[in-house]
């Protein structure tokens, strides 16, 4: 574990901490202070970058997603006896360059539309890694997913027998079944999904009626079974009372002649986001979730399945870095500083939404000392558009670089539109290459699809 320390008093000493764990690091692995005394990522000077591609920007580090793919893979061949396989649950940022990457340290990806499936086929991944999930997936994405051969995870009766109806008379299509195991863990409310109040998954009351249905679907190949308890979790028991639950239901399974093959725990491990917050490392987690399992089908009697995870949050979150260029400010007398930047909720929505925690410094005054606390807002009209509350920084002045670290989950993948504001542009970097992955919207495409109708010309 990554203990909590006393910060210090500049940002270089603060947030350029050692960690062997990606996860648990406040910045991606790549970040120093170079000779001006700016903030460098995959040997690109932050403040150069945001000069040449402009903010707010998305700045990604290869070699911490390659970092924790390679952690993920190498913890579950050391810790689990069977055959593993590591997909990338890419809801938290899905786009050609990250699934590219993904693909080629051989993992799998788990998708949750038509869109996040198209990417992944054109990023290369191979078909079989490919599993589709979501609660409500339309005709249309069954079909995607069908045409593709890829495995399809059942999330609720009606979806079950949509596919018993689309496979009649055609090859078999290779599903799972996702269950809501009714495991608690301390997380947000909105990203707690393995209780049973859950929209999603198999009730599990209803399980042995799913496995008799698809017992008599002969163009269903059952491989096994899915669940996810939840995200951003720093507890290991929740994962470990997860095997023997799942393991259990795999037993039943057998009961009725189904395979099983295949067992997906899913994801949840937590990242760093402040200098208090201490997820375990991914080989801790890797380790409790094979021994959970191992311990659990040996009670059982059962062969060890392939054992499948989804990791997300923890393989690109501590990757990216945000940088911003430092606006106006204002000054309530005896409440508060407000500091405003160039961007906000609409490529960070995690603030407003989640009530999530981030910290921030001036890149280009990494040693400076930390003398102010001030409250990051955005520039959308929207009184709930602030970043980050009593931030301690050093001192700013109009058209300095803030810098946000932590942000490659769920802050591309959620951004939007609001107020008519571009996305921004993202770019990957590594051995002091930067390369545009993202391209900044424009005011054109804001319009691309608007339509003015005849009458109103």
């Amino acid at each position: 574990m990554v203990a909590t320390i006393t910060p210090p008093q500049t940002a270089a000493a603060r947030y350029l901490l050692d960690a062997q764990s990606p996860n648990q690091s406040l910045l991606p692995l790549t970040a120093k202070v170079n000779s001006q005394d700016h903030l460098e990522v995959g040997g690109c000077d932050v403040v150069e970058l945001a000069a040449r591609f402009g903010t707010s920007l998305y700045i990604l580090d290869e070699t911490t997603v390659r970092t924790a793919a390679a952690q993920y893979r190498d913890a579950f061949k050391t810790h689990y006896g069977g055959e593993s396989l590591v997909i990338y649950a890419s809801k938290a940022w899905n786009c050609l360059a990250i699934c590219a990457i993904v693909a080629s340290e051989g993992l799998g990806i788990d998708v949750v539309s038509a869109g996040e499936l198209h990417t992944a086929v054109l990023a290369g991944f191979d078909k079989g890694k490919i599993y589709l999930h979501g609660n409500n997936k339309s005709l249309e994405e069954l079909k995607m997913a069908i045409e593709h051969q890829v495995t399809i995870v059942v999330d609720n009766w009606s979806e079950l027998r949509s596919l018993a109806d689309l496979t009649q008379g055609r090859d078999s299509v290779q599903i799972m079944v996702r269950l809501t195991p009714g495991i608690e863990c301390h997380t947000h409310e909105y990203i707690k999904t393995g209780r049973i109040d859950s929209k999603f998954g198999f009730d599990p009351n209803d399980t042995e009626k799913v496995f008799e249905f698809i017992s008599h679907q002969p163009g269903l190949k059952f491989l096994g079974l899915h669940a996810h308890i939840g995200s951003q979790i720093f507890e290991l028991k929740p994962h470990e009372d997860l095997g023997p639950v799942m393991v259990g239901w795999l037993s039943k399974a057998k009961q009725y002649g189904l395979s099983i093959a295949q067992l997906d725990i899913g994801g949840g491990l937590g990242i760093r986001y402040t200098e208090s917050d201490d997820p375990p490392s991914i080989d801790e987690w890797a380790r409790v979730v094979c021994q959970s399992v191992t311990a659990a089908c040996e009670q059982e009697g059962l062969p060890l399945p392939k054992l499948i995870s989804e990791p997300g949050r923890s393989l690109v979150g501590t990757a990216c870095v945000t940088a911003y260029t430092i606006g106006g400010h204002k000054t309530v007398p005896g409440i508060r500083t407000y500091l405003s930047v160039d961007g906000g909720m609409s490529d960070n929505p995690r603030p407003i939404t989640y009530q999530s925690l981030y910290r921030a410094m001036v890149a280009n005054k990494m040693s400076a000392p930390i003398d102010q606390t001030v409250t990051i807002a955005g520039k959308h009209c929207e009184s709930g558009d602030v970043l980050i509350k009593d931030a301690e920084l050093a001192a700013t002045e109009p058209g300095d670089i803030l810098v946000i670290p932590d942000t490659g989950a769920y802050n591309y993948s959620m951004s939007s539109n609001y107020n008519r504001i571009a996305r921004p542009a993202a770019v990957l970097v590594n051995g002091g290459q930067a390369h545009l992955i993202l391209v900044r919207e424009t005011l054109e495409d804001l319009l691309r699809h608007d339509r003015l109708p005849d009458h109103l010309v």
